[in-house]
């Protein structure tokens, strides 16, 4: 019983918070963005590690003014706690990994794409290997002969937890770094040249 109370408060108030915290890391720090001017307004598949996803929807609205997107969550606790938090920023989420539920979540993801939404994806989420990319982002973009966008979120300042995914916070009054690529169209690739693409294209600034 006292479990559940504390996970019913920690949903209540940590996504606050949490929106609160990405806020003022973002305001605290400069920006630079080392990114194509635009991007196509057809749906896009936004791609970064797990372990940088924290700052990701700023990178977001940089491109969507109105954001339109759904972000590919764990299913377990701590991803209903980021799902919480995102929806601050206007993010709707798809629970679940391309590991896990590897169906149903492409189902879903594909119907989002056609419904007009933009896909967020940690390719090496929820759990690892990290920066092992999982057959589900080349299997929907190819599916729905929708392009992917590689996203780095390289901050001068930060704490990295002592997590499977090296998960990074931008300390304040750094600077946060926003790499991100033109479309990349993966039709035509075979899987193993396809995921080799997108590993490299992560960690081109490593």
């Amino acid at each position: 019983m006292l479990k559940k109370l504390l996970r019913f408060l920690a949903v209540l108030i940590l996504p606050f918070i949490g929106a609160l915290l990405i806020r003022f890391l973002y305001m605290t720090n400069k920006k630079k963005f080392h990114s194509p001017e635009s991007i196509t307004h057809e749906p896009i598949i936004f791609a970064c590690w797990h372990g940088e996803l924290l700052m990701l929807p700023y990178l977001y609205s940089h491109y969507r003014k109105i954001p339109h997107a759904k972000v590919l969550i764990s299913s377990h606790f701590d991803g209903i706690l980021i799902s919480k938090t995102i929806k601050y920023f206007g993010l709707d989420t798809i629970a679940g990994s391309t590991n896990r539920n590897a169906s149903r979540v492409l189902i879903q993801g594909i119907k989002s794409i056609k419904e007009g939404y933009d896909i967020g994806i940690t390719p090496d989420g929820p759990k690892g290997p990290r920066h092992e990319v999982a057959d589900g982002i080349v299997v929907m973009a190819q599916k729905t002969n929708t392009k992917i966008v590689l996203v780095e979120i390289k901050p001068t300042k930060y704490w990295q937890l002592n997590s499977w995914d090296k998960f990074t916070i931008p300390k304040p009054f750094g600077t946060i770094n926003y790499y991100s690529t033109d479309t990349i169209d993966m039709n035509g690739m075979d899987l193993e040249e396809a995921k080799k693409i997108i590993k490299e294209g992560l960690l081109k600034h490593e």
